[in-house]
């Protein structure tokens, strides 16, 4: 699907809920601390949101339906995807210019840099990359005249190191996007939200590995996972071994792995994991099951219990699908009305999952493992907290705390 189509549909679902809403551009940007031009292009199909938590959260403010919200994140998803695939295409194409090679490149950003302008990042990037490959390729040429000509270069010539480099100099190793069978570490799922990076846990596999995979080519699917969306503030709880007055105030949603990370705060109760499923290619992609393995149970630690939200309702949550951890076998189940096992998906009809972990007794550490097929091809697909396993710990008779609205700390809850 191209960026024009996929934009053009995704505007007109979020333009379709801000006019049945009934409420003004300049209302809603009060009410989402965004600017009114910024909303009209939204709307208009003039740019796409490079987040998916604003849409969302504009989405809720419309009143949008659950069945509208799935379809808002899919058109959203495929939107995101031919964006990037035309700034990838953009900045290859630059790379070929000569005014784009610097003759003297500043340093790359880092990789976990936040982007404000992903696309012009990417041609920094580029001219940088370009300019190493010009090089490089240069010394190659450099090398080869200085052999005689026909000579036998012994068994350290063959298979020279300087190509190799020159590979790895100018790909710049594996990105996030990419999966493989090898053991290496390649990623195979894609998160945008992410805590420090810190070393998996072991038994857990190498993160976001392909295992199981019956070629080495690069699995026809990637997986999208958010491992901190919240049924809604009030159901969320966290775990954090700090007293309340050194505890920086609760979150908005989008902010939460950021939250989550700074205050090394545990799940509690249950945890809302919501994966994105889609096809790379026009080929349909079964994705046979989804299953739970549990790397360690542990007692709940002793801290301190905190809650989002004060004063949200008792709404009824919905869960698609449901793990019990603390269960001698976890498994993952459908919910009343939800459909089970096996999907399909492709490039241009992804598949959005809710998997909703529950723990009372233990302290769980766990991951998810989403088995696919395509065609006579095969494998497994390990979706973890960006290479660490998800955890979630029961909070029964630990000191819990709220913060109520408008107040400017935590309090003891009531009973708590």
């Amino acid at each position: 699907m191209s960026e024009g189509t996929a934009a053009v549909e995704f505007a007109a679902l979020l333009r379709q809920l801000k006019d049945r809403s009934g409420l003004s551009y300049g209302v809603l940007g009060k009410r989402l601390h965004m600017s009114t031009s910024t909303l009209h292009r939204y709307c208009n199909g003039d740019a796409v949101p490079t987040d998916y938590a604003p849409v969302e959260r504009l989405a809720r403010l419309c009143k949008a339906s659950p069945d509208e919200l799935v379809e808002l994140h899919r058109r959203w998803v495929l939107a995101d995807g031919a964006r990037g695939k035309k700034g990838a295409a953009e900045a290859a194409a630059s790379s070929d210019a000569p005014a784009l090679v610097p003759d003297a490149p500043g340093p790359l950003e880092p990789d976990g840099a936040v982007r404000q302008d992903g696309r012009r990042r990417l041609r920094r990037r580029t001219a940088a990359i370009a300019g190493t490959g010009l090089a490089a390729v240069l010394g190659v040429v450099v090398l080869a005249m200085g052999l005689p000509s026909g000579g036998d270069q012994g068994d350290e010539g063959r298979g020279s190191p300087v190509g190799a480099a020159t590979t790895k100099g100018v790909s710049g190793g594996p990105t996030r996007t990419e999966a493989s069978a090898s053991p290496s570490p390649s990623p195979s799922t894609r998160s945008r939200e992410r805590n420090s990076p810190s070393p998996s846990l072991s038994p857990t596999p190498s993160r976001n590995s392909a295992r199981g995979a019956e070629t080495a080519d690069e699995p026809p699917l990637t997986v999208n996972t958010r491992p901190y969306t919240w049924e809604g503030p009030c159901s969320q709880h966290y775990l954090i071994d700090r007293p309340a007055t050194d505890v920086g105030p609760p979150p908005v949603e989008q902010d939460a792995p950021a939250w989550v990370g700074a205050h090394k705060a545990v799940s509690a109760g249950e945890q809302l994991v919501k994966l994105t499923v889609q096809g790379t290619g026009e080929e349909t992609v079964v994705v046979d099951s989804l299953r739970v393995r549990v790397v360690g149970k542990d007692t709940p630690p002793d801290w301190n219990d905190y809650v989002m939200g004060v004063g949200c309702g008792g709404g009824v949550p919905t869960r698609p699908f449901s793990v019990a951890l603390d269960a001698a076998r976890p498994t993952v189940v459908a919910g009343d009305g939800q459909r089970d096992f096996p999907f399909k998906v492709s490039e241009s009809d992804p598949e959005v999952f809710e998997v909703t972990a529950d723990a009372s007794a233990y302290d769980v550490r766990w991951y998810l493992e989403l088995a696919w097929s395509s065609g006579d091809r095969k494998g497994t697909l390990v979706v973890d907290d960006d290479g660490r396993p998800f955890r979630t710990s029961g909070n029964n008779g630990r000191p819990a705390y709220e913060f109520p609205l408008g107040g400017q700390k935590w309090s003891k809850s009531v009973g708590g």
